[in-house]
């Protein structure tokens, strides 16, 4: 027994007397997580992003549909506004006499040909013309599959490279993504 002295008052001395146990050979375990729990944690949470994963590639490649055909449509006013005020005359064919052409057309609907979103190397839309004496144009993306194309043969437009890309044209406009 080991006695601690308390207090003292008054010339009084009062002693406590506290048993002290000493545990000899116990060992107290401290609480925390097992590495199997760790494992099942690591294990629902790869679960949860593989199913996440698909379908925020599926929110971006909508979006990305919408920022292309809302650009392109753009484009087509731009393009129709440069024939009205050119002497009916479109812009000639490839990015870079559209991107001429629009820049410094009167009135000024754009100041640059955006990029294709769709793009893997940060390419503009692409602009060609056709058809009978070349009066018909077309503008396209790219698409969700990055290789979509068209072209204008018989004074209509033609898909190539499968149905992925996004146009705009004085003929028609893209029904599809």
């Amino acid at each position: 027994m080991n006695c601690v002295s308390l207090r003292e008052q008054k010339g009084e001395s009062k002693m406590n007397c506290i048993s002290l146990k000493e545990q000899k050979g116990e060992i107290k375990m401290k609480r925390g997580f097992t590495l199997i729990e760790l494992l099942i944690v690591i294990a629902v949470i790869s679960i949860l992003i593989g199913i996440a994963l698909p379908r925020f590639k599926g929110m971006q490649d909508e979006g990305n549909i919408a920022h292309a055909k809302g650009e392109l449509r753009t484009l087509q006013t731009a393009v129709e506004s440069y024939y009205i005020h050119n002497s009916n005359a479109y812009p000639a064919t490839g990015a870079a006499a559209l991107q001429t052409a629009l820049a410094s057309a009167a009135p000024s609907i754009i100041s640059y040909v955006p990029t294709d979103p769709f793009s893997s190397s940060g390419a503009d839309y692409v602009y060609v013309m056709g058809g009978t004496n070349s009066k018909y144009w077309i503008i396209y993306s790219a698409g969700p599959g990055g290789n979509g194309s068209a072209v204008i043969t018989s004074d209509a437009v033609v898909e190539t490279n499968g149905s992925s890309c996004i146009y705009v044209s004085n003929m028609s406009e893209d029904s599809q993504p």
